[in-house]
């Protein structure tokens, strides 16, 4: 069995404290619904949630939906006897519905870290939307948190420096590949739908890549194989040519831009979440390897191509940050060297 994990770091709870301060006053005394509560995303909604809680003494409480509460309590045992939350086991495509009013529902469970195969995956995010909609709606919720994807894009042409919220395209239908992003796309028009018909106000947040404690070091995510090698002495492996240019919010960030659109964003509003400075995946490999002493070598396992342009996943933030005044707070350089040191 794997060690428990350790509790985040006081600092970057204050931190998302201090920007979320004067929005979590109307949640005084109310209820939440989470789904998704114990992986990556999770672990910064719960922890925060729990300090801010304490902090403010709003007397919140928040039901956390989880396939194994016995496993979660093996790794998280400082949340798992946290007073604040409770745990329901269960699948979210057909979990047993709560009862109670819940004025606040957060879904943010997915498959996308996990090996599934592409039907199982896309039906576990349509299947399980239906099933909390229907949940939000019998315990009469009042504004919902769907955490989307920067994945309903598509692939973006190479000329798209920053994808803003209003580019039509999508991802390849007929390409298996397809099933994470196209599941979040209907997930999507469900939420669209439901919050229509039952009157709760639906706010899409679109998550692009992120950096922090609690990232996966064995997964699909390039930061956190990067922090995987580098902790293992090196070398730091880049599995393609290093060209792909990509972006990375702070973990606590990505918690401070997810409370403020819950609780602030436009209802209907879909909002891309994550830092605007691009970078490729090669240099993110570079800056890794010099958080070591001495600086462990980079292996790029393959050339690039001359004169091709390099593909891009990198958000256009202007929605978020002139609308809900949301900006990137923490430099890469310091999100990578914090993520190292908690490991």
């Amino acid at each position: 069995m794997s060690r428990p994990v350790k509790p985040l770091p006081v600092e970057d709870l204050e931190h998302v404290l201090q920007h979320t301060r004067e929005l979590w006053q109307e949640a005084r005394g109310a209820s939440f619904f989470i789904t998704g509560g114990t992986g990556f995303f999770g672990m910064w909604l719960l922890e925060s949630f729990a300090f801010i809680n304490d902090a403010l003494g709003l007397g919140m409480k928040a039901c956390v939906l989880t396939r194994s509460p016995a496993a979660f309590a093996a790794k998280a045992p400082h949340l798992a006897i946290c007073a604040d939350l409770s745990f329901l086991e269960g699948d979210v495509r057909h979990f047993p519905f709560p009862e109670g009013t819940f004025r606040y529902v957060i879904h943010a469970g997915t498959t996308s870290s996990a090996p599934v195969e592409p039907e199982e995956m896309f039906d576990t995010i349509v299947e399980g939307t239906r099933q909390v909609l229907r949940f939000a709606a019998q315990a009469r919720c009042r504004k919902l948190l769907f955490v989307s994807s920067g994945a309903v894009y598509g692939k973006l042409p190479p000329e798209i420096t920053h994808v803003s919220e209003d580019y039509c395209g999508a991802p390849d239908p007929l390409d298996p590949a397809s099933a994470y992003g196209e599941g979040k796309r209907a997930a999507e028009l469900l939420c669209s739908i439901a919050g229509r018909k039952h009157g709760f106000d639906v706010k899409i947040a679109r998550c692009f890549a992120f950096v922090g404690p609690h990232l996966p070091l064995d997964a699909h995510f390039a930061a956190g194989n990067f922090i995987r090698d580098a902790l293992a002495g090196g070398p730091i492996k880049v599995g393609g040519d290093g060209t792909p240019l990509r972006s990375y919010l702070y973990a606590a960030d990505l918690a401070v831009w997810l409370w403020t659109i819950l609780f602030m964003g436009d209802a209907g509003k879909a909002y891309n979440v994550g830092s605007d400075e691009s970078i490729s995946i090669a240099e993110l490999a570079r800056r890794v390897a010099m958080l070591n002493l001495p600086h462990l070598p980079v292996v790029v396992q393959r050339a690039a191509v001359q004169g091709q342009l390099s593909a891009r996943y990198v958000p256009d933030i202007q929605q978020a940050s002139v609308g809900l005044g949301l900006q990137v707070g923490m430099p890469l350089n310091e999100t990578l060297r914090r993520t190292f040191e908690w490991w």
